[in-house]
Parts: C-alpha cells; structure tokens; sequence
C-alpha cells in the first residue's frame, strides 16, 4: 500500500503530463502540507514532463509513420480568441 506522500508525488507527475494546471497546483499544495520536501516535488514534476515528452513523441511518430500526416503540418484546433497553445 503507498502512502499519502507517494501517491501526491505520482499525482503530480500524472497531472504534469494531462497539462492540467488546477490538479497540478492541488497535489502540490496538498503534498507540501504532508511534508514532501520542494527537491522531491520538483523531482516527480520532472518525471512527468519526461514522459509526457515521450508521449509526445511517439504519437509524432504514429501521426507521420501510421497517419500519413506530418506533426508540423497539422491545422490549429483552436478557434477561440482565448486559447493559450501554441499552435
């Protein structure tokens, strides 16, 4: 069984790689309030982006191999004047 410290570090990866800033901020305030030190929250924030980065790159390759469609080439989603991507 994990405790609360470890499950709030994996929290806190998983919400780095779903880009999700409200769950990010949470699990790291909630992991602060346990104790969980800033080197180790930077640690498990690290591990996030290092697999959303393979995510990311392995779907690239899926879209140019298997789709047909180049990463670079592909139409911004958004239509809002709001969005924040950076497509």
């Amino acid at each position: 069984m994990l405790d609360e410290k470890t499950k709030e570090l994996i929290a806190i990866g998983a919400s780095v790689t779903a880009h999700c800033q409200p769950c990010t901020t949470f699990h790291v305030k909630k992991a602060k309030e346990l104790g969980v030190t800033d080197d180790m929250i930077k640690e498990a924030i690290e591990v996030g982006q290092t697999v959303e980065r393979g995510a990311g790159d392995v779907m690239n390759d899926f879209l140019t191999k298997k789709m047909g469609v180049s990463a670079t080439n592909t139409a911004c989603c958004c239509t809002d004047k709001g969005c924040s991507c950076s497509c």
